[in-house]
């Protein structure tokens, strides 16, 4: 389970050789969410506040994160992504 980013307490990670669409893992506390990441559809919950800060930065890093999902289908290492701050 590459980590990729972390911010206010928000742990952002990816799985190796996962399913289509694209998608990352977002974990707060004990809620965890997948996050689509072209348009940001979510399963899974989380506080609407953790969510806010979570698509907040999917929109700012989505070519990163789609960089990244290709890497992961591969079985290669990812690249950190910039927390929000």
């Amino acid at each position: 389970m590459p980590i990729i980013s972390r911010f206010f307490g928000i742990v952002i990670f990816m799985f190796w050789r996962e399913h289509k669409p694209p998608h990352f893992h977002a974990k707060y506390g004990d809620d965890e969410v997948v996050v689509e990441i072209e348009n940001g559809k979510v399963s899974g919950t989380m506080t609407k506040r953790a969510l806010a800060l979570v698509q907040e930065w999917r929109e700012l890093h989505k070519n990163e994160l789609l960089c990244d999902w290709e890497l992961a289908e591969q079985k290669k290492a990812l690249f950190p992504i910039k927390p929000l701050e």
